[in-house]
């Protein structure tokens, strides 16, 4: 799968379902019959939707975890609680499961936002939150993550 491009605002309905932006639908479109996981985000208090596909592939590494080891067990158990299978409907809505809209602490307005290989789900109000807490550290960041990248592919 390519990467997703895009951060979009949108909206819930009270029924807890979400309009996928179409942008967003047309990128995942080849895959979107596949179905999708919904989970909980490890470092953030927003929601992480995986295409099958990309969730199979994560789930082949979690499965070389030799699970005789605690750790092991305890990441496995906390990376997959409230993960729950998902489809996208015919009007291209997205039903949030009510335990990981409260998780996420959605109620109406929302930002869809692409994160290379996934789309992440937020409330607006902490996605604008979470941006603007980072926006001080990021060259720092960018330079500590991307600025040892002396590989042939160069990244710049």
């Amino acid at each position: 799968m390519n990467s997703l491009i895009g951060t979009y605002e949108c909206k819930v309905d009270v029924k807890g379902r979400l309009m996928l932006p179409v942008n967003i639908k047309k990128q995942l479109l080849p895959i979107i019959e596949n179905g999708f996981v919904l989970r909980r985000s490890v470092f953030q208090e927003c929601l992480e939707l995986y295409p099958m596909e990309e969730w199979q592939l994560l789930m082949q590494k979690m499965n070389k975890l030799n699970r005789f080891k605690k750790k092991n067990n305890d990441f496995i158990r906390r990376f997959s609680a409230g993960a729950k299978m998902v489809e996208v409907d015919a009007n291209g809505r997205l039903l949030i499961p009510k335990d990981l809209t409260v998780f996420a602490g959605i109620s109406k307005e929302v930002v869809v936002s692409s994160s290379i290989n996934i789309i992440e789900i937020w409330d607006k109000d902490k996605y604008e939150q979470a941006i603007s807490d980072a926006a001080g550290d990021f060259a720092d960041l960018a330079e500590e993550v991307m600025g040892q990248q002396d590989d042939e592919d160069g990244i710049s």
